[in-house]
């Protein structure tokens, strides 16, 4: 189930970025600041580039490229 980045509350919406955007090897050796690293999948959230995917059996959220999600969950 994917879940619209719009519909959450703005510190949700942080917290859920800065959970995966500092998770052990998503930076790469980056040195990146996080604010860049939040802005940035904040960014692709609204460019539609990226989506949250809701697994309501685990109860847990992800952030995925768009191209990576089965077109059936798309819907368009």
């Amino acid at each position: 189930m994917l879940i619209p980045h719009d519909q959450l509350e703005p510190d949700t919406l942080t917290r859920l970025i800065e959970d995966f955007v500092t998770r052990d090897g998503t930076d790469n050796g980056d040195e990146t600041p996080l604010n860049t690293r939040v802005e940035r999948v904040r960014h692709a959230l609204e460019k539609g580039l990226a989506v949250i995917v809701f697994d309501p059996d685990s109860g847990q959220c992800q952030l995925a490229l768009r191209r990576d999600v089965p077109r059936e969950w798309l819907g368009d």
